[in-house]
């Protein structure tokens, strides 16, 4: 049996993280937040402009700047694919366990406008917040991670082998991902351990755990009636209006006054497992599970907090994220318009498979169309979900431990509503590989709209859990020793 070097020591660890983030972290992110480096399917110049490699820049000169002993990095690029940050830092003696960290650096378009003295390109911090765009989705991802296994590295505490893959193209479906992990599939390795650092949490008080992810199906619906406008004085009351007909094509997916979708391929059955979670979930956040903007008044769809859960985890729905053949209301003539084009973003459960949905969505969406107008539905992208597989008890054990060490409070495991493509990926090519898929976007964050943030103790927390579950890996996996604790008991 191998021996260790030396044990872990939380308070060394949270030490170091707090003043690597506060002297070199926050300071990079500030560089990075100020590019504005557009994921390519928002950014019609991707390939010409340098804005991606401006924010490559500042994380590889940051990596550079560690001198970590160990370590190799390299940029990843193909022709007519996006760039990617590739990274191994040897474990100790000559283990072959292999832990897979995953970032993006890629961004969602600014969503203005940004509230008085913000900007999505320029970071301002205040009250604990870092505020722009791409700073907790993904941007602080390489830097949690490689700061983790550096904590460990400062102590003389051994680690399994890292891998850091970071993309750029996270946020238009990773679709160049899968040709990098061919690339280096010997490099990597079978991975015992995938720790992602690029999703949601509850709240800013403890550890969460992400469960399960839903699916994508991004699509455009456009309905045409006539070869070009016309005056509507003249037509209205002879010819149907394009926005009509598209309700009414809507009406055929989704129940109006439930948000209910229509389409039997869009569900799946819930497993009892992630009722349970939903109901924990509920039970520790209470009603700021309802944490979103309503204006005075509103109110969400229902009342029952865990149903909401379930709704946002493990049930289909519908967005509008844009609407085409509208003009702006300042230039509305009285003209009754050809057509009308709305972008869909259907969110699927986490284990319905996209291509069936979108089959019977074009049979319902563009079969026997009112009045003989002409629809069509083209898929943009559709993205599976994912579902977590069982815990192993040590790795059950090291993220209790994290929790409680650095947040005095139990791990949280629930759903995300939104997706990671590259984890539904990974899921099928490395099926009896162990996940650990957390992050920093909390109530009020805001990934994609406006006023995103970055939380900066609950970012330096989770930095310090990483570094702890990576310690208890090199324990479980290669010196195969369990992985123990007892959490405490509230009085």
């Amino acid at each position: 049996m191998a021996e260790s070097k030396g044990s872990f020591n939380p308070k060394k660890c949270a030490q170091y993280v707090g003043d690597e983030w506060d002297k070199t972290i926050l300071q990079a992110l500030v560089a990075y937040i100020g590019v504005p480096n557009l994921s390519p399917q928002f950014d019609k110049t991707f390939y010409e402009n340098d804005l991606t490699e401006r924010a490559l820049g500042i994380m590889v000169e940051w990596v550079k700047g560690l001198k970590m002993q160990g370590m190799t990095m390299e940029v990843l690029r193909a022709k007519d694919r996006t760039p990617l940050i590739f990274i191994q830092i040897e474990g100790e003696g000559a283990t072959k366990e292999t832990v897979l960290c995953y970032s993006h650096l890629d961004k969602q378009p600014p969503f203005l406008p940004w509230a008085d003295g913000l900007h999505p390109y320029k970071a301002v911090l205040r009250e604990g917040k870092l505020y722009g765009r791409g700073g907790a989705d993904d941007g602080y991802g390489i830097f949690a991670a490689l700061t983790a296994v550096n904590a460990l590295k400062k102590q003389g505490c051994p680690h399994p082998r890292v891998v850091v893959m970071v993309e750029s193209c996270e946020e238009s479906g990773s679709r160049d991902l899968m040709h990098y992990v061919e690339l280096k599939k010997k490099e990597i390795g079978i991975p015992s351990l995938v720790v992602c650092l690029d999703s949601g949490c509850g709240n800013y008080e403890q550890m969460w755990l992400t469960t399960s992810l839903r699916g994508m199906l991004l699509g455009e619906l456009r309905v045409k009636i006539l070869t070009e406008g016309v005056h509507s004085g003249s037509a209205s009351g002879i010819v149907p209006s394009s926005f009509r007909i598209l309700r009414n094509l809507m009406d055929r997916v989704e129940d109006s006054k439930t948000g209910e979708v229509l389409v039997k391929e869009a569900h799946c059955q819930i497993p009892d497992k992630h009722v349970k979670y939903a109901a924990e979930t509920a039970a520790t956040l209470g009603k700021s599970v309802i944490h979103f903007p309503f204006v005075r008044g509103a109110y969400p769809i229902s009342d029952d907090l865990k149903q909401l859960l379930l709704n946002v985890t493990w049930k289909p729905a519908w967005a509008i994220t844009g609407v085409d053949g509208i003009p702006p209301l300042e230039v509305a003539g009285n003209v009754l318009r050809p057509e009308t084009a709305i972008k869909l973003s259907l969110r699927l459960p986490p284990l319905v498979q996209p291509e069936p949905v979108e089959k019977a969505l074009i049979e319902v969406l563009t079969k026997n169309v009112p009045y003989g107008a002409r629809a069509t539905y083209t898929v943009e992208k559709g993205n599976p979900g994912w579902s977590a597989p069982l815990l192993h008890p040590w790795l059950e054990s090291a993220l209790s431990k994290a929790s409680f060490t650095f947040y005095q409070k139990p791990v949280r495991l629930m759903g995300e509503g939104g997706s990671i493509p590259f984890m539904g990926m990974l899921g099928k090519t490395y099926p009896e590989t162990q996940f650990v898929i957390t992050g920093v976007l909390g109530p009020g964050s805001n990934a994609h709209g406006p006023n995103e943030f970055l939380h900066i103790q609950m970012a330096k927390n989770l930095t310090c859990s990483v570094a702890s579950i990576l310690a208890d890996h090199y324990t479980a996996r290669v010196l195969k020793q369990d992985v123990v604790f007892q959490a405490p008991t509230s009085d």
